[in-house]
């Protein structure tokens, strides 16, 4: 199981940088469409930020994520991190050739769901609804992930919602020139919004590891190591600057034409949805909470300008995520693991 291990830690690298182009490069789609910045430069900065989210952001969220799977052995355990990998690198590869802002979270998620179902049965899964129903009434495992889940999206959409509702209220009367005032905000809210990514999605990756090295006796605890947080941070930043674009075109342009304005009003309660959902370790979806916001500053504009087919396109991937890569997943262990003895 060491090799499964080795090559595991190897994919878990190769999903981040999958995850820098499908997830993260959410952040800077309407920092771009609405010329707050620069192509090259926004990428530039939000990589740089990200990166630096990604090595200071705790272990919270890779704990939730390393918790959520407990069946029997330390092989099964190994083999399904593999599997889990596979089916989320897969995904984000599809996702992303068709420009969909899909969920690289919630693929591995279905991936690890679905992986350890078919390794152990419905018990390898933390699910969290006994302790969500019986004394200390706590949300964790997977009720805690869906929770966040739910939580965040409704942040970015009803927050972002009001708070266009609001600015367009206060700037009725503005000249043109506050949008440079507007502009340098929003800097701010893309720089808070790709650290919190940054620590929030290099974290999934980040438990997959310590847990994989771990299992296979390479390590005494499951802990981060220095090295592939390090490298995590890194391989999430260069998959920023190289591969989201045709996410970018999506949110920043194929929703409605965006301004400074509608940038950061859905920056501000995506940042904010994000940084709260890292604190409390929940492992969320950066892309469904800003595009949720971006849909949210598109209905209080004017929702007829709302490209609404896309819109749902882009919810039915949002809905489909968990289960398909959960078949993908059980249908991968089933067919591999006759080959590893496991």
């Amino acid at each position: 199981m060491i090799e499964i291990a080795i090559i595991t830690v190897v994919l878990a690298f190769a999903f981040t940088f999958t995850h820098g182009f499908q997830d993260a490069s959410s952040i800077a789609a309407t920092f771009i469409a609405s010329r707050s910045a620069a192509p090259k430069a926004g990428i530039i900065f939000v990589a740089g930020v990200s990166l630096l989210g990604a090595i200071l952001g705790g272990s919270a969220v890779a704990f939730t994520v390393s918790g959520l799977l407990i069946p029997p052995s330390r092989d099964q355990t190994v083999l399904v991190l593999l599997i889990a990998l596979l089916t989320a690198t897969v995904w984000n590869i599809i996702t992303w050739k068709f420009g969909l802002p899909s969920s690289s979270t919630h693929s591995l998620i279905g991936g690890l769901i679905g992986g350890g179902i078919a390794a152990a049965g419905i018990g390898s899964i933390f699910w969290g609804l006994d302790e969500l129903v019986s004394p200390p009434y706590e949300i964790t495992g997977l009720v805690k992930i869906l929770f966040f889940f739910v939580i965040s999206i409704l942040i970015g959409f009803v927050g972002s919602f009001l708070m266009h509702k609001s600015s367009g209220f206060i700037l009725r009367n503005a000249k043109r020139s506050a949008n440079k005032t507007i502009v340098f905000f929003n800097w701010c809210a893309a720089a808070v919004m790709a650290f919190s990514n940054g620590a929030n999605d290099s974290q999934k990756q980040l438990g997959i590891i310590a847990l994989a090295l771990f299992a296979a006796g390479l390590s005494t605890a499951a802990e981060v190591p220095l090295w592939a947080r390090i490298t995590c941070a890194i391989l999430l930043a260069t998959g920023i600057m190289s591969g989201g674009w045709r996410i970018m075109n999506t949110l920043g342009h194929r929703i409605f034409k965006i301004e400074p304005i509608h940038s950061f009003d859905s920056q501000f309660f995506s940042s904010s949805s994000l940084a709260i959902s890292t604190l409390a370790g929940a492992p969320v979806s950066a892309t469904q909470v800003i595009t949720m916001s971006v849909i949210g500053v598109g209905a209080a504009e004017n929702p007829r300008k709302v490209k609404w087919s896309v819109v749902t396109h882009i919810l039915i991937a949002m809905i489909i995520t968990i289960p398909v890569t959960m078949v993908i997943s059980a249908v991968l262990y089933l067919i591999i693991s006759p080959f590893t003895g496991v």
